[in-house]
């Protein structure tokens, strides 16, 4: 399958923005003061726990959408030459 140049941009630059987005949730998500993720004991709440899981899935997803991204600007630059 052959993508075009703006999907493969966008795919691209969705799978950075997924990983600057997630990074940006996970350092806060770390720091919370308000008692959501972490109790009184400073042990991670099912909340955290949660979103962790949510941040690792986004992770991968926004690694594999960014590789076919990548993949698919590599191509159309080789077929140019």
């Amino acid at each position: 399958m052959k993508l075009s140049r703006p999907v493969s941009w966008f795919l691209l630059v969705f799978g950075v923005w997924s990983w600057f987005i997630w990074i940006t949730f996970v350092k806060n998500l770390w720091k919370d003061s308000s008692g959501l993720a972490f109790d009184d004991a400073g042990d991670p709440t099912a909340y955290f726990w949660v979103h962790l899981l949510l941040a690792v899935t986004s992770f991968l997803l926004g690694t594999a959408v960014g590789v076919i991204g990548f993949r698919g600007v590599r191509a159309l630059r080789r077929a140019r030459t």
